[in-house]
């Protein structure tokens, strides 16, 4: 989540879908979400056991993220016409400890359901919550297409890896940068590999 000004209220595409910023009577609808993308996303990579603990969490994750959100704190979401959520991102500042990436903003976390991958969901979901800003974001080793994605949006390695801990032990995150703002980034898709995964 992010404590970043609000800077646009709602986006629409011809997809019939819309990012707006999460109110707390969203959380439930959209943990329920981000764990259904965790179990597309990570099933070879996590035990049954781990989804049914997150399962399990999900009462306690909900008020956590409610009282962020009262807090001032942001979520966006991705819904369909029918009031489904597709997809949720949040970003803020830049922590302490990524002081040696020198960028000021973080994309905290950026889920999209399998449905709406290549959709450009993912992207309008990441411009709502870090907008054109350089910006990091940590992303699990194993996971190629985040990678693509992040790669197409101008996002690269800058060579920290972190072992992961609890429920995800046995894994790492590697941190992605980019420090050029995301409007330079677009100019050169065309050159870039354009056709590349998105979240």
């Amino acid at each position: 989540m992010s404590s970043t000004p609000d800077r646009t209220a709602r986006h629409t595409t011809a997809r019939h879908t819309t990012v707006r910023r999460a109110t707390a009577a969203d959380i439930p609808a959209t943990l329920a979400m981000k764990l259904a993308a965790w179990r597309e996303t990570y099933a070879d990579q996590r035990p049954a056991a781990f989804f049914a603990r997150a399962e399990a969490a999900r009462e306690q994750e909900t008020d956590w993220w409610q009282r962020g959100l009262e807090a001032g704190a942001e979520l966006w979401i991705a819904q369909d016409d029918a009031g489904r959520i597709l997809g949720c991102a949040g970003g803020g500042a830049a922590r302490e400890d990524d002081a040696g990436a020198r960028v000021g903003h973080e994309l905290q976390m950026l889920y999209v359901l399998a449905e709406a991958h290549g959709t450009g969901l993912g992207a309008r979901l990441m411009d709502a919550a870090i907008g054109a800003h350089p910006a990091l974001v940590w992303v699990l080793e194993r996971n190629p297409r985040a990678h693509a994605f992040y790669r197409k949006h101008g996002f690269v390695p800058d060579g920290r890896i972190e072992p992961l801990a609890d429920g995800w032990a046995g894994l790492n995150e590697v941190r992605l940068v980019r420090r050029i703002a995301a409007s330079a980034v677009r100019r050169a898709a065309p050159e870039s590999g354009a056709g590349a995964g998105r979240a």
